[in-house]
């Protein structure tokens, strides 16, 4: 078999491929042979005709297997031997060639990149530092008794902040639109849950009125069929609530807390909203130990493995789409190009992550997984089970398993680059800001 390989443009390659005519026909004869054995043809007996009449029946079939197969393993065949690792599937071409000179073809494919680690000395990482305070834990409280809020109804105009009950159909250029309308929504005004404008027209309407809104949909509104369309909204009231809040006593305790002991409702709540700290302090860290990764190690790839990424992330968008919409809508189509970027960086980072483990020989602390899971199982009624489910499903051991290896990573970044402490708040952290 003959190789040879042509470097295109960036991590394009092409390659050539030459099988002789004897290791072809060597295949063909040795496949008529088995066939002979068994064949049935009329005038013969089972297995006794003349290898010259099962060639003439079935030469042409099984040259064609051989041919299919051979090609297959020829190319990968030939990627062992040039020592050619591809990104993506190939574009194969065959070469015209006579049976009695073997066959050939060109594969033309890009090749994975070289990854080479630079230096990371020069990066610093921002490492939150945060408590959980008293008045954290009092803001809690309050969202909890949003929570258990209950809903009377007044007789008077709608405020912000009050909860209507509406009924409406929305209309573009005269028309019901699918998914506009709906009877009996409950709808809290300055929630910001309708688009803008929506909310805001109807403070001051009272139950048992109607108004009519005219509002434009945003251009990035995520029913691409909706984005940027002018509506108009027939919305009826009926009726108008306001909210009652528990008072916070022993009652209101025993709703989150099985003692119904303020005390303890707070010593709960305190160490869920410190689990929720260390998790937040954990994704910060990592997210800049990625971009760090990213930033010191500026990396070209092959645009099938951008592609390949992107149609993946625009399918999970679509199915995400699909699963929330609404009444009779149809599936959304989105352009590939929406996810090349993200792509891109994902590719880029697999792949840079990928070196780290292979030249520091980075392997799954066992130990750690252990932890990982036994926290996992911790919040079940029967933690054993559940640790015994994780280490019999290859699949979710395997997710977890690559959680544990990428925490490793990031353990690894910030033994090379300089790492310092910044004051940080627990609100800022859960809302996302410092």
């Amino acid at each position: 078999m003959q190789v040879s390989v042509e470097a295109k443009d960036g991590f394009e390659r092409r390659m050539t491929v030459e099988v002789p005519a004897e290791r072809v026909n060597t295949e063909v004869e040795k496949r008529l042979k088995k066939i002979a054995s068994t064949a049935r043809l009329d005038g013969f007996r089972p297995g006794k005709a003349p290898i010259s009449v099962i060639r003439g029946r079935y030469d042409g079939q099984v040259r064609e297997e051989v041919f299919r197969e051979m090609l297959q393993s020829t190319y990968f065949e030939a990627l062992s031997q040039e020592k050619l690792q591809p990104a993506g599937e190939p574009r194969i071409e065959p070469l015209e060639k006579k049976p009695k000179d073997g066959f050939g073809y060109t594969a033309t494919f890009e090749v994975m990149p070289e990854v080479a680690l630079n230096e990371m000395s020069d990066i610093t990482i921002k490492r939150p530092v945060a408590r959980v305070e008293e008045s954290d834990i009092d803001e809690m409280v309050e969202k909890l008794r949003t929570q258990r809020a209950t809903w009377t109804a007044v007789d008077r105009a709608a405020e912000d902040g009050d909860q209507i009950t509406i009924n409406f159909k929305g209309y573009i250029n005269g028309e019901l639109f699918d998914g506009g309308s709906a009877d009996d929504v409950p709808l809290k005004l300055g929630s910001s849950q309708m688009i803008e404008g929506f909310e805001s027209g109807l403070v001051g309407i009272k139950a048992g009125e109607s108004r009519t809104l005219e509002l434009t949909f945003p251009e990035d509104y995520q029913a691409a069929n909706l984005a940027g369309k002018e509506a108009k909204f027939e919305v009826e009231a009926t009726k108008i609530s306001i909210s009652e809040m528990p008072e916070v006593d022993e009652e209101f305790a025993k709703m989150f807390s099985a003692t119904g002991n303020l005390a303890d409702l707070r010593n709960d709540i305190r160490s869920n909203m410190e689990r929720e700290l260390k998790s937040r302090v954990n994704s910060s860290v990592k997210e800049q130990a990625m971009q760090a990764l990213l930033d010191a190690n500026n990396l070209d790839v092959p645009g099938a493995l951008i592609e390949e990424e992107a149609a993946t992330l625009k399918k999970q968008a679509e199915a995400e789409m699909a699963g929330n919409a609404t009444g009779g809508n149809t599936k959304q189509e989105l352009p590939l190009e929406l996810f090349m970027e993200n792509a891109k960086r994902r590719v880029s980072l697999g792949l840079i992550m990928g070196e780290v483990i292979k030249a520091h020989s980075l392997d799954v602390d066992a130990d750690r997984l252990k932890a990982k899971i036994e926290q996992i199982a911790a919040d079940y009624e029967d933690p054993k089970t559940v640790v015994d489910w994780y280490y019999n499903n290859k699949e979710q051991l395997n997710q977890l398993e690559n959680v544990v290896l990428e925490e490793q990573v990031v353990d690894w970044v910030l033994d090379q680059v300089k790492v310092e402490e910044e004051q940080a708040s627990f609100a800022g952290l859960t809302s996302g800001g410092m």
